[in-house]
C-alpha cells in the first residue's frame, strides 16, 4: 500500500462523511443536531478544515445510524480506492 498523507486521510474522511450523511437523507443541520455539534462544525469537517476527535466520530456515527467500524472501513476503502 502506498503511503498516504494526513491530507489524504482527511479528504477520505470528509468524502465518507458527506456520502453517509446524504445516504441517510440528512442535512448538515440535522446531522449536527443529532451529533450534538454545530452546523458550522459539520461544514468544516466536510470541507477538510477540521479533524474530529474520537468522541466526535462516535457522535457522528450515532447521528448517521452506523457503526464506527463501518465508517472507518469506508474511509480505508476510500483511501485505497
Amino acid at each position: 500500500m502506498s503511503e498516504k498523507t494526513d491530507k489524504d486521510l482527511l479528504t477520505a474522511f470528509a468524502t465518507v462523511l458527506r456520502r453517509e450523511r446524504q445516504r441517510a437523507g440528512l442535512s448538515q443541520e440535522e446531522l449536527a443536531h443529532r451529533a450534538g455539534k454545530s452546523m458550522r462544525y459539520i461544514s468544516l469537517l466536510e470541507s477538510c478544515r477540521h479533524q474530529p476527535s474520537l468522541s466526535t466520530l462516535r457522535g457522528l456515527c450515532d447521528g448517521l445510524g452506523i457503526r464506527m467500524s463501518d465508517f472507518v472501513l469506508a474511509i480505508e476503502e476510500e483511501l485505497t480506492g
